[in-house]
């Protein structure tokens, strides 16, 4: 298979990938996330392919990409007022919902459950692609499951050329990490992925919000799970990534006592001096939380290097977006981290 390469600024891209999806194609559409595997959401087959060409756990559930918030209730029942509340203020854009879902979604979309996971993505062309294909777009972001996830279209290419249908290339993502996913479908709110909208505009509009725990530490692997990027371990390059915390001063002194050859350190902008021998890499500025949740994926792309041997981190602290980049980091660590305030 060749991979067709689709520029977003072109006219005929939404209309061309809109007739891979009804097709039942796979096609790598862009968001302001992070891009994502998309194929027609309704249709078994489709979604199938999506799950193959990723090695995707067939327990992991997808999300379904609308183009508008009147979409969902084609897709969902028992919707509580509270939806529309948080799509009239926050759609399109960076937040995923989970409702009960009809039974015209099947069941491989939604990982076996009864509820679905829904999103109208910032993206003009990602929806006029909705829009023209007639139908809801499942898409998890498009890289090879557990891998850091996919922020340009040349991350894409790299993971799946030859694999897919085709790749529209609109761009580096804007927020560069996964949506933030919000379950509806309880008595209380619960928050089971941070991104993009922070838990702190969901409790604005809410009034209240559960933090699962699988936002903050890893849950057992029988586990059964409402949204993607809950169980498994995931944003993760080849080898070990270890977070350390602490101030700067004694994480530095703590990474070089135990800095080996063949070690790097994923750090703030402001702390390369401290690791000039530790081949460092910046993945934003510590002042400037959005440069990393930007950047952070791009990093951990580069560093998925066999030939690396172990990786230390440096983790912002705080909520808002902070927040989502400790989750990723977290992930990509299977939460290993070292308090080095405390550490010999």
């Amino acid at each position: 298979m060749k991979t067709l390469l689709l520029s977003a600024s072109d006219p005929a891209a939404p209309a061309i990938a809109a007739e891979i999806i009804r097709n039942g194609g796979l096609v790598a559409i862009p968001t302001e996330t992070v891009y994502g595997l998309g194929a027609n959401g309704l249709d078994e087959n489709a979604v199938a392919s999506i799950f193959a060409a990723k090695g995707r756990p067939q327990d992991n559930p997808l999300i379904l990409h609308v183009a508008q918030s009147s979409e969902i209730e084609k897709f969902c029942h028992s919707i509580p007022a509270s939806a529309y509340t948080l799509a009239e203020k926050f759609w399109p854009g960076p937040l995923t919902m989970v409702l009960p879902a009809r039974d015209i979604v099947p069941k491989r979309t939604t990982g076996g459950l009864n509820t679905v996971a829904v999103r109208c993505p910032d993206n003009d062309t990602t929806r006029a692609i909705i829009q023209l294909s007639g139908v809801p777009i499942a898409a998890p972001s498009a890289n090879l499951s557990g891998k850091p996830s996919t922020t340009t279209a040349a991350h894409v290419l790299h993971d799946h050329d030859g694999k897919i249908d085709a790749i529209v290339d609109g761009g580096p993502c804007r927020v560069g990490v996964e949506s933030t996913i919000v379950d509806l479908t309880d008595a209380r709110p619960r928050l089971l992925r941070p991104g993009g909208i922070t838990p702190e505009q969901l409790m604005e509009v809410l009034g209240d919000l559960v933090i699962d725990k699988a936002v903050t530490a890893q849950i057992d692997k029988d586990a059964v799970v409402k949204a993607p990027g809950m169980k498994y371990r995931h944003y993760a390059p080849a080898e070990p990534v270890v977070i350390v915390s602490g101030s700067r001063e004694k994480a530095a002194a703590y990474i070089h006592r135990h800095f080996v050859p063949g070690d790097r350190v994923l750090c703030f902008t402001e702390e390369l001096p401290l690791y000039r021998d530790c081949a460092p890499l910046a993945y934003g500025s510590e002042a400037d939380v959005n440069s990393l949740s930007a950047g952070l994926f791009a990093a951990l792309r580069e560093l998925d290097d066999p030939a690396i041997h172990q990786v230390y981190a440096r983790c912002p602290v705080g909520g808002g977006v902070a927040y989502a980049v400790q989750n990723r980091l977290k992930k990509a660590a299977a939460f290993h981290i070292v308090d080095a305030e405390e550490a010999p």
